[in-house]
């Protein structure tokens, strides 16, 4: 294909539809929000920048941020919540850090890049062991779930979807022993007993908030079983004692996870995992009619609802289609560096609306491509 030639028309608008990994798109009424707080948070006469990160103002908005989680998790009295920083590596550390003793195994489901960072943050501080891979398939499925798991793990964690390369867990594990998720890119967007967990945690730029700051929600048993002496900052227990304040917190990256808490409860749970199924639905069944592109998880059970990858037969078509989809105001669709191709993230503040206006450019793209 290297005399083809792409004969489009470009579409000239304002706000471009953000498919984009992460940070990534937030609704229009969050972002309207946020940006009036930047001026004058409240009718208070400060910036939101601006407020004390140990006054009432503040003190309010992480309160209600943590009984919005508890809210649409269903969770009790049991679960403490925290905002910290650090994003999902440190998360990575802390998590074994507090929990893994030197002499420990912790089980780690292999299912991406971010599962196999996990894991290998874990050995600074005990073992980690993988219980199962897709390793060899390039992650491009899910690894088959071992029937029995030893009952002497300090814990299993698992990634419950996979960013870069479109495969997800639509069903978590029965364990006996804790079970640590990172819910990073799929929380708020699927039906799951959070219940079950005793750890959970996820970076706020996909369905949390704005990048900044992290959520995690453990139980508070846990906390009886942290293995070792830390600083404060790497402690859960420091953290949950200082109820997220330890340090000066990321103020303006929390508000912005309350506005959409606020935003996702008013939409609520049910409705938004319909609206996730219906979206990747709509993006998997062009993929699959396209002659052109194909996506990179074959078996439909293994796909990611947040996450759809794909690629096309050539890299000429992939950057021609980038090209068009620019001219369209569509953006955010690459890949991830170390796979390529494409990557369509459709967290909860993409509509339908959206999709449907790439399904049509990918449409229009194979009607007009000339060879």
């Amino acid at each position: 294909m290297k005399n083809s030639t792409i004969i489009m028309s470009g579409n000239k608008g304002s706000r471009k539809i953000n498919f984009g990994s992460g940070p990534a798109a937030l609704p229009e009424e969050v972002l309207h929000q946020a940006s009036e707080a930047v001026v004058d948070y409240n009718h208070t006469g400060l910036s939101i920048l601006e407020i004390p990160h140990r006054g009432k103002l503040f003190l309010d908005i992480l309160e209600e941020s943590k009984a919005l989680v508890r809210e649409l998790c269903e969770l009790d009295d049991q679960f403490e919540v925290l905002w910290l920083h650090g994003g999902g590596r440190l998360q990575f550390c802390m998590v074994p850090a507090n929990f893994l003793g030197e002499n420990d195994v912790a089980g780690y489901i292999d299912s991406g890049h971010w599962s196999q960072e996990a894991m290998n943050y874990a050995a600074y501080y005990g073992r980690s062991e993988a219980l199962c891979s897709s390793r060899d398939v390039r992650y491009t499925a899910l690894p088959t779930f071992p029937k029995k798991i030893p009952d002497d793990l300090a814990y299993v964690h698992i990634t419950t979807n996979n960013t870069i390369y479109g495969t997800q867990w639509h069903r978590l594990p029965d364990v006996k022993v804790p079970l640590v998720a990172d819910m990073s890119s799929d929380i708020f967007s699927i039906g799951r007993d959070y219940k079950n967990l005793s750890l959970f945690y996820a970076v706020a730029q996909k369905n949390v908030g704005a990048a900044g700051t992290t959520l995690v929600v453990l139980r508070k048993e846990m906390l009886k079983r942290v293995k070792r002496d830390l600083p404060p900052m790497l402690d859960y227990r420091a953290q949950v004692a200082k109820a997220s304040v330890l340090n000066t917190p990321p103020v303006f990256a929390i508000y912005t996870c309350l506005l959409m808490l606020r935003w996702t409860k008013k939409k609520t749970l049910a409705v938004l995992e319909q609206e996730s199924i219906d979206k990747s639905c709509l993006l998997y069944d062009a993929l699959d009619q396209s002659n052109i592109f194909h996506p990179v998880v074959a078996q439909p059970e293994y796909r990611s609802r947040m996450n759809v990858c794909f690629r096309a037969n050539n890299s000429e078509i992939e950057k021609g289609f980038s090209d068009f989809c620019s001219q369209q105001n569509i953006t955010g669709l690459e890949g991830h560096r170390t796979v390529g191709g494409f990557r369509v993230s459709l967290y909860n503040a993409i509509s339908r609306e959206d999709v449907q206006q790439l399904v049509s450019a990918m449409d229009t793209f194979e009607k007009n491509i000339v060879l």
